[in-house]
């Protein structure tokens, strides 16, 4: 039997990086089906000047680049935050096995909230989904980084 861990803590650093970075403090980790960290990520939409550029989106690309496919199939996502309906939309295409995410997005969220694109009939892969681990420091990094823009 396999034993359980956490990459949340690698999530939170890259989220951390993001906020440093002037970034929406969001981090996210590939996890490849051996447990090797295949790609992490924060976001960097305003660096890039692309809003395609959340921390998901960056770090499946880079997974499915060193996989050299289009899909991660066995990979777990762990992210510090809902991801929202876009970043959900990749998850799916890149048939991610399972996610794990942070803190509840219930404005912008696109899987437990708002447009729920697993449970969408025309999804054609739903990951096993595990929402609120590391959910306390995720929501506290993110209220911080917006208590400070204010």
């Amino acid at each position: 039997m396999s034993r359980f861990t956490s990459h949340m803590a690698l999530a939170l650093a890259e989220a951390r990086a993001a906020a440093d970075r002037g970034e929406v403090p969001v981090g996210a980790v590939v996890v490849a089906p051996d447990g090797r960290v295949a790609a992490a990520a924060g976001n960097r939409t305003r660096e890039l000047s692309d809003p395609t550029a959340h921390a998901e989106i960056l770090a499946i690309r880079a997974a499915c680049r060193a996989a050299g496919s289009e899909r991660l199939p066995g990979h777990d996502l762990w992210v510090t935050l809902e991801p929202c309906p876009m970043c959900a939309s990749a998850i799916s295409a890149a048939r991610i096995g399972r996610l794990y995410y942070g803190a509840s997005d219930p404005r912008m969220g696109g899987v437990d909230h708002g447009a729920r694109v697993f449970d969408h009939p025309q999804c054609h892969h739903r990951p096993q989904v595990y929402d609120g681990l590391g959910a306390d420091p995720s929501r506290a990094l993110l209220q911080g980084f917006f208590r400070n823009r204010r």
